[in-house]
């Protein structure tokens, strides 16, 4: 389907969304701040096929009550209608989940247009209680060889891609977050008018900070700075760590300590955090990394 035919899906969709939009799910100022949220991403989708009791019992043993689940064509959406209408029972959201480092790249606009459409026919065909509640993006272009040989180039064409993203999601009255390496404030904008953080901040309803450390105090220090930015902004940020194995060194993730001495540094984090307005929860990096170290422990 080409961008054409998502102007079409869009009227069709208009009088439903209409309905949605009275209990939309954007989230709050300060103010008015949600309760806590625990967030997974849950990368391998086809588990929800055969697993989704296994699923669903771990998470309300750890408190989860956001999955970011990862969107899947091979998945029928059968399968998604089921895991996100039982995770609801459990007053868990569901957010469609997509990314890749060179989603920050306009020639690679296809693939952001195939993820906004898929999601807009799934929401579309899918009752009520079995939709998705927010959009989740994973868009990381500084692995790419370009980040260090053309940067502006690369920046302006991610923060383009990210106001395609933004502007679909707004057509699907659904709020989006993006994940956020720590360090994004120490890169400005091309033209050097802001941090480049700031500026995504900016764009989305959520930033998830990536501080991954394996003790409170460092994971919180990592992430102030994009802390402190979205408070000025009024946006909500969530902290996330690491569970599974790193070749970058052990003190990246909570592999080596396990998941007890995990929510006892969350814990932590959690009280060093609560002075921002912005902060919103703790973001566990990813579901069948953290539940084996789980399990280990037992």
């Amino acid at each position: 389907m080409k961008k054409y035919g998502l102007q079409l899906l869009k009227i069709c969709l208009a009088s439903s969304l209409l309905l949605l939009s009275s209990f939309s799910m954007y989230p709050p100022g300060p103010a008015e701040a949600k309760s806590s949220q625990k967030a997974t991403w849950f990368w391998e989708t086809p588990l929800i096929k055969d697993s989704t009791p296994e699923i669903l019992e771990f998470a309300n043993s750890q408190g989860i009550n956001v999955f970011y689940l990862q969107m899947n064509r091979d998945v029928r959406p059968e399968y998604y209608r089921d895991f996100i209408r039982k995770a609801g029972r459990q007053g868990i959201e569901v957010h469609v989940l997509g990314g890749a480092p060179n989603w920050a790249l306009e020639s690679e606009r296809h693939r952001l247009e195939t993820f906004i459409e898929w999601t807009a026919e799934y929401q579309a065909a899918a009752a009520p209680n079995e939709r998705f509640t927010g959009i989740h993006v994973d868009i990381e272009p500084h692995v790419l060889g370009e980040w260090r040989t053309n940067y502006d180039s690369v920046v302006r064409q991610w923060q383009n891609n990210v106001r395609y993203l933004v502007d679909g999601a707004r057509s699907l009255n659904l709020p989006i977050a993006s994940d956020m390496t720590f360090w994004l404030h120490t890169y400005k904008l091309p033209d050097q008018s802001a941090s480049l953080s700031s500026w995504m901040i900016q764009q989305f309803d959520q930033i998830v900070i990536m501080a991954y450390r394996d003790s409170a105090q460092q994971i919180y220090n990592l992430a102030a700075a994009e802390l402190a930015e979205a408070d000025k902004y009024g946006k909500e940020a969530l902290i996330a760590v690491e569970t599974k194995s790193s070749n970058e060194g052990n003190y990246v993730t909570f592999y080596e300590e396990g998941t007890a001495f995990m929510e006892q540094e969350l814990g932590k984090v959690n009280k060093l955090a609560a002075k921002h307005a912005s902060f919103s929860g703790i973001a566990i990096h990813e579901y069948r990394a953290w539940k084996e170290l789980h399990d280990l422990d037992r």
